[in-house]
Order: C-alpha cells, then structure tokens, then sequence
C-alpha cells in the first residue's frame, strides 16, 4: 500500500462524477487525445500528480466499450492508471482491448504526427495497432473536424 501511496503524492484529486468527468476530458485535450478515447462511466475519484505524469480515474465498476469507428471493443477495470505526457500515455494499467477471442492488456497508447490523424495502442510485447484518430472522436469532434476538412 505504500508505494502505491507513493506514486500519488502531491496529487491533486477530485471527486464526485462531473468533476472528475471534467477533469479526465481537460486531461485528454491537454494531453492531445479525442475525448472519446476514455469513455469512463460513474467515475468517483481521478488523480494526477503532474510532477510525475502520473493519472487515475476510479469507475464505480469496471466498464465494457465497443468502438464503431475501429470496431474494437475494450474493457476498463474500476481503476485505470498511467504516466500522461503530451502525446502518449504509458505503463497504464486497467484497460484491455479484445482481439478475436483473447482480452490482451493495453499498456501504451500514442498519438502519432498530426498530420497522420492516427492513434497507436501498444501491449506489453510492445504490439501496435493503430487506428484512426476519428474513431475515439466525441460527436461533437468528429463534427469539428468534419466542417475543418470541408473548408480546406
């Protein structure tokens, strides 16, 4: 219990369902990640101790998501942690993807160069599988983006 103590010291925390909601979002956009890429339910508790990168959320109870846009399908324990720098999330725990019949750990996620619009997840054997970043877009982003991609 202590080193887990350890990581989370200095950490601001928040509390309750819409602060930590908006607090994992204001996280994910300074982060340079879609919105949609943590689709957590009934949050309770999220931390972050800025100093290290270190993140978690706590979920009432763990959560199943099925992504249309990569048509993938991913689990979120009640906790789910990582070390955040722009860009990539890393040594994150609590979050599984499903491939064909085996749930395998997603332990690295990365935004790759804007112009590519492409999201890497990594497992712990340091397999990738990238997507396209409008497949983890709220609504309201893919809207954005789509109006952005009109003008040009």
């Amino acid at each position: 219990m202590a080193l887990v103590e350890d990581k989370r010291a200095g950490a601001v925390i928040v509390h309750g369902a819409q602060e930590c909601y908006q607090q994992s979002i204001d996280l994910l956009e300074e982060m340079g990640f879609p919105k949609g890429v943590f689709p957590l339910k009934d949050l309770v508790e999220c931390g972050r101790v800025k100093e290290t990168g270190f993140v978690w959320m706590k979920q009432k109870a763990p959560y199943e998501h099925y992504f249309v846009g990569s048509n993938t399908r991913a689990s979120y324990e009640t906790e789910v942690t990582a070390y955040v720098e722009k860009g990539r999330m890393k040594k994150m725990t609590g979050i599984k993807s499903k491939l064909v019949f085996l749930w395998v750990p997603i332990t690295e996620m990365i935004m790759e160069e804007p112009s590519t619009m492409k999201i890497t997840f990594k497992t712990p054997m340091g397999i990738g599988r990238y997507f396209p970043v409008t497949a983890f877009m709220t609504e309201e982003e893919n809207q954005k983006y789509m109006k952005n991609g009109d003008e040009e």
